[in-house]
């Protein structure tokens, strides 16, 4: 038996061996992701039509920025923080008063012709966007006026500012255009010059054909720029076709002609919703929201009232507000810095909607509110009243009558009064003929933050603090920020400055307005990140991608849905 036994062990070890072996032989298996590669033609849809391809002409089309987004470079640019990044230029340099810059443009950059990029063409563009072929706002030519250029070699450029100035950086993001092939036709022609139809810039596409049907311009067809400096795109082919309205681009990829649309706007968002491939991204909109408040108006002497202006706050329901007029496409705003900058201070107070307390607040400053409801009085018996001028638009016209019945509540007399935008800005804000005002804050292509021109003490006499606010901390930290280049100090003052800005309320910030794009689902790498411009959309397009390979065996597929 014990014989036996030994024997039966032996045979047990033997087999365990072999299993051992055998299973230290099987293969190992790997997992296969499938990676983006090159190919494949992407179609979008743009809301809009085309004018010119020219970024010296682009400023009021965003269709054709969009276009030329793909088509052209700038010196630098700007990611989703709002901070700059290199792009034509390979580095750049400050001195350290703040006043010299030098930049280095990068010595494989080239035109979609072959031609290198110099620093001659980037001061050609300036010339021209100083003068008047331009459509470049008054302001930032008064700007370029004021700064010496100055050739160093043919890929080295300095800018000597009057004074320091941070957001500088702002104005480098212009498209540069080929002086050797512009620089032959007047100023004045460059409007209609061929150019504009046939661009050559040197992004990462370049320009292939026009489409054209029964004679118009419908579309416009964009190849890979193989020589470009920068990170290839996978995607081979680009495709704009313009439709004149959110609608009829739906309608367009709901017949499979394009794969994406530029805008989703509100009265299609549904019908996009309920469309299973295709995806939808939402983006904060450079734009700020806000009731202005006339501190320094005799008519209305309790807006100097700090306990006044937070009742008024605590007593709109913005995202009530937000929800019913604009279908929850926007942020509540809580200061005057975008949410998604570097400069922006998520732990500054949000005011919700509490009318209750609002009532509280004014009886404990001495307003009295009748038992029954009704208007609040101060104690000289004069009404807690005032007049709210708005755009006569409807979304405006909306947001002011919303804002009348909050405040209503409340015991808050408000008459509306509907102007031309042109007339609230010019006969009203700009002389401060008002007692308060809704309005919109355009921020677009100013990634810097900088508050300053709204809300410095020296923009209260002709500048565009039309509020008037007077608060000296606060002009301080916005004066140390504008000449700082220090990022960390510059972020410390900011934060600084929006905790003054919400303790104070000089306004009433009401939302920051998003913007929704979409693009089918077979289109990968794609993603939503905060806007500064409609066309930061396309500022990663060179990361989407339509065909995929496996890891392993390297064979191209179509990405999938």
């Amino acid at each position: 038996m014990k014989k036996l036994r030994w024997q039966i062990l032996v045979v047990v070890l033997t087999l365990v061996l072999v299993a051992i072996l055998l299973l230290s032989q099987q293969p190992v298996l790997q997992p296969i992701s499938p990676q983006p590669t090159s190919g494949g033609v992407y179609t979008e849809g743009l809301v809009g039509s085309m004018s010119r391809f020219n970024p010296l002409l682009d400023w009021n089309n965003s269709a054709d920025r969009d276009v030329d987004r793909l088509l052209f470079s700038g010196l630098i640019r700007f990611d989703a923080r709002g901070l700059p990044r290199p792009d034509l230029a390979e580095s750049w340099g400050t001195s350290q008063d703040g006043m010299i810059y030098n930049f280095s443009i990068r010595p494989n950059a080239v035109w979609h012709d072959g031609t290198p990029v110099t620093s001659d063409d980037v001061i050609f563009t300036l010339d021209l966007i100083k003068g008047d072929a331009s459509f470049y706002p008054q302001d930032i030519k008064e700007l370029w006026a004021e700064v010496e250029i100055k050739r160093l070699d043919e890929k080295t450029l300095q800018f000597r500012l009057p004074e320091p100035f941070v957001p500088f950086l702002d104005y480098l993001t212009f498209g540069v255009l080929p002086k050797h092939l512009l620089e032959s036709i007047p100023a004045a022609q460059l409007v209609d010059a061929e150019f504009n139809l046939k661009p050559v810039g040197s992004g990462p596409y370049q320009f292939d054909h026009l489409i054209v049907d029964n004679g118009q311009i419908t579309g416009v067809v964009l190849t890979i720029f193989e020589d470009y400096y920068g990170q290839k795109p996978f995607i081979q082919q680009v495709v704009f076709r313009y439709y004149p309205s959110a609608s009829a681009a739906l309608d367009a990829y709901q017949q499979g002609e394009v794969l994406g649309i530029s805008q989703v706007t509100t009265d299609i968002l549904q019908d996009a919703l309920n469309e299973p491939n295709l995806g939808l991204y939402t983006s904060r909109s450079p734009e700020l929201s806000l009731i202005l408040l006339n501190l320094d108006n005799g008519e209305v002497p309790f807006f100097q009232e700090l306990p006044v202006r937070r009742a008024l706050m605590l007593g709109l329901n913005r995202q009530r507000m937000i929800n019913e007029i604009l279908h929850g496409q926007a942020i509540p705003a809580d200061g005057p810095i975008l949410p998604g900058s570097w400069a922006y201070y998520d732990g500054i107070e949000h005011i919700s909607y509490d009318p209750d307390a609002a009532v509280a607040l004014l009886k404990a400053e001495g307003y009295t509110i009748p038992a029954e409801g009704g208007d609040v009085r101060a104690k000289d018996g004069t009404l807690l009243a005032f007049t709210l001028l708005h755009p006569d638009d409807t979304l405006h016209t909306a947001l002011a009558e919303f804002a009348q019945r909050d405040w209503a509540k409340i015991g808050v007399q408000v008459t509306l009064q509907a102007v031309p935008y042109d007339q609230l800005l010019f006969e009203n804000l700009t002389p401060r003929q008002y007692q308060a005002a809704l309005v919109d804050l355009n921020l677009t292509r100013t990634p810097d933050p900088d508050p300053y021109p709204f809300w410095h003490q020296a923009e209260s006499v002709g500048g565009q603090n039309y509020s008037q606010w007077d608060n000296r901390p606060a002009s301080e930290y916005l004066e140390q920020a504008r000449v700082t280049a220090d990022l960390d100090e510059r972020t410390r003052l900011y934060r600084n400055f929006q905790v003054v800005f919400a303790k104070d309320l000089p306004a009433l910030t009401l939302y920051y307005p998003t913007y929704t794009f979409a693009v089918d689902v077979q289109v990968g790498g794609v993603q939503a990140a905060p806007l500064y411009d409609t066309s930061d959309r396309l500022n990663d397009i060179v990361n989407w991608y339509l065909v995929t390979r496996r890891a392993l065996d390297q064979t191209p597929t179509p990405a999938a849905p």
